[in-house]
């Protein structure tokens, strides 16, 4: 197994050591455009692996050529959040960062799953998906598996329980109209609806939509890393050890949800294959036209990009 993570930044970097610590690829390259940070972080992660036990190898470059038939690509490349900055806010420049990263990488590694982790999530999934040309299995966006883990967290926090008996999902766009589904989220199989009074529960879903900015505003520079890195690293391993979980993924939907051509968040089965199901969980009313809302911004903002294929 090669894995390839474009970006050495914060996300990019703490990426690849988990990747290496949980020894899910033989070989992981880092790319980065700036000259001595992806050879130095590759190198210092290298050093930890007798640590650890570890016969990962690591490669840091400026350059495509070391990624060369990788199995998985992901691209973590762009400008982070600033405070007072949307998701969106970061459209046009990272749109151009994405083609350049997209275009480099499936020219080396055609076969390869891409999973897209740079904001705005679901318009650069997208984009990736219409660059590529790949199956829409091949390319998918972390999104819905970082918000269900914010989500989870603040109800573990709020009720004082393990957050391994939170059962949640989060569904819809990476952004402030993301859509948690309350009526299924469970804690060690009793509705949250149970447990908490109504107004609690919207404060706990507010505080998920906002999730990222209220990290954004603690440290001023920059946006979150860890719990992004995370999600990523578990969507990897299902992949690459093919065990079929079940995570909210941003994908492309033709037809599901009655949606069309558009990437959004919704449970997926991630194995070998990439995303081999798309699961259709039944919503009620408002809750489908929460997503059609959250999708529907997402359309608003691929109607914006500049630098889609001209085919399309």
């Amino acid at each position: 197994m090669k894995i390839t993570v474009i970006g050495a930044g914060h996300v990019g970097a703490t990426t690849a050591h988990l990747l290496a610590l949980k020894e899910l690829a033989q070989e992981i390259v880092l790319v980065d455009i700036v000259d001595g940070i992806p050879q130095g972080k590759a190198l210092d992660i290298l050093e930890s692996m007798p640590i650890i036990g570890a016969d990962v190898h690591l490669t840091g470059t400026v350059s495509y050529e070391p990624t060369a038939n990788s199995d998985i690509v992901i691209i973590t490349a762009g400008l982070p959040r600033k405070p007072g900055m949307s998701r969106d806010d970061l459209l046009a420049k990272n749109a151009d960062i994405m083609k350049s990263c997209v275009e480099q990488s499936f020219a080396l590694s055609p076969n390869a799953i891409f999973i897209i982790v740079a904001n705005p999530l679901d318009v650069m999934t997208y984009l990736a998906w219409k660059l590529t040309k790949l199956p829409r299995n091949k390319v998918m966006g972390m999104a819905g598996v970082l918000d269900t883990a914010r989500y989870r967290t603040f109800i573990a926090l709020e009720l004082g329980v393990s957050v391994k008996d939170v059962q949640a999902f989060v569904l819809g766009g990476h952004g402030d109209d993301m859509v948690p589904i309350v009526r299924l989220t469970r804690v060690a199989g009793i509705a949250l609806t149970d447990l908490l009074p109504e107004e609690r529960i919207n404060a706990i879903v507010e505080r998920t939509r906002k999730g990222g900015g209220e990290i954004v505003n603690y440290l001023k520079t920059g946006s979150a890393y860890y719990a992004p890195a995370t999600s990523t690293v578990e969507m990897v391993e299902s992949i690459v050890k093919d065990r079929k979980r079940i995570l909210p993924c941003a994908v492309a939907l033709e037809g599901e949800y009655q949606l069309h051509d558009v990437v959004c968040g919704v449970p997926v089965k991630l194995g070998k294959n990439g995303v081999e199901e798309i699961v259709e969980i039944q919503l009620t009313d408002d809750e489908l036209k929460a997503l059609h809302q959250s999708a529907q911004h997402v359309r608003e903002n691929i109607d914006k990009l500049t630098v889609l294929p001209s085919d399309q």
